[in-house]
């Protein structure tokens, strides 16, 4: 059981325009960074788990709460959310501590900022580690119509984008049960619902499955997204087309030893072509659902320290 007490204090640190609320472990590891990108709807919280092992392992471990989340800033201009801006924050990151490049880790819309990241500014990633969210290849179509013709307009990211502000206030006005009905695992499969799954989620009066934190860890996330509201992060989502516009020039193979980790029971599907854009990849899947460094924390963290002590030894 964690205990939210034992979370590191934050820092904010005013970078590219914005200031960003930062979490560290292992300043005395300075030299060797590792930065930790969460996803939506979550908190660098997520990362609980990991920051102290990474620390304990020698690295100095950075975990940001990305504009839109926490305290960190949260620009009301929904293009100030695009990829340039994502990656420019972490760029800038690097900047202030003095390090030339790092290794990043991402899980859900982290990893898509992580790939962006290193397709933008390959020269400051050094290694890769994604988590629940494959490369996303870039296709001739933008994604955002090309999910709307596979998924229907329905589909949260595309509800997100043609009906703004209607989901925001949904999950506003349901904070608490919505967080809760989401941060769950062992949910047993079933067929796609009607209508938008993410308010329907947050107005389900009973969660599927069991619950993947503890009521205190999961208080730590409700207090946050209470404080600041969903538009900010739900922004990210918002500048999916003008992202798949700003990678139209970039070199779309990433070099860089990269680890991808999936869960099993994840309704995001495998990207079997994977290899293709990534030619440095290691897969490795565990049996869980979409949470995974929260779900099953401490076989993630074997993965990821067998993994990264492999890359020293190669």
């Amino acid at each position: 059981m964690f205990h939210s007490s034992d979370f590191p204090k934050p820092t904010l640190i005013s970078v590219n325009g914005v200031k960003l609320e930062v979490f560290e472990a292992g300043r005395q590891n300075a030299g060797k960074p590792i930065v930790l990108c969460h996803g939506w709807p979550e908190h660098a919280f997520s990362w609980r788990y990991q920051m102290a092992a990474l620390a304990a392992a020698g690295y100095h471990v950075i975990v940001p709460n990305q504009r839109g989340y926490g305290n960190s800033s949260r620009p009301t201009e929904v293009t100030d959310y695009d990829i340039a801006h994502l990656s420019g924050d972490l760029i800038a990151l690097l900047d202030h501590y003095g390090y030339e490049n790092a290794t990043f880790a991402g899980h859900d819309w982290g990893a898509m900022v992580v790939w962006g990241l290193t397709l933008l500014h390959p020269k400051r990633v050094n290694k890769v580690i994604n988590l629940a969210l494959p490369y996303q290849e870039r296709g001739e179509q933008p994604w955002l119509a090309f999910m709307e013709e596979i998924l229907g307009d329905d589909y949260y990211f595309v509800h997100f984008n043609r009906q703004p502000g209607v989901a925001d206030a949904v999950l506003e006005e349901h904070t608490t049960q919505f967080l809760r009905n989401l941060f769950r695992k062992n949910v047993p499969p079933a067929p796609p619902q009607p209508g938008m799954a993410m308010t329907s989620l947050a107005r389900a009066e009973i969660p599927l499955g069991e619950p993947m934190m503890s009521e205190s860890e999961l208080a730590v996330f409700v207090s946050a997204f209470e404080s600041t509201g969903f538009t900010g992060s739900i922004n990210w989502y918002r500048n999916l087309d003008r992202n798949w516009h700003l990678l139209a020039d970039v070199n779309p193979i990433i070099q860089q030893p990269t680890l991808m980790i999936y869960g099993d029971r994840d309704v995001i599907p495998k990207f079997e072509r994977l290899p293709e854009f990534v030619p440095n990849v290691e897969v490795v899947s565990l049996d869980c659902g979409h949470w995974i460094q929260q779900e099953m924390p401490d076989e993630t963290n074997q993965v990821i320290l067998r993994w990264l002590k492999q890359q020293v030894a190669d």
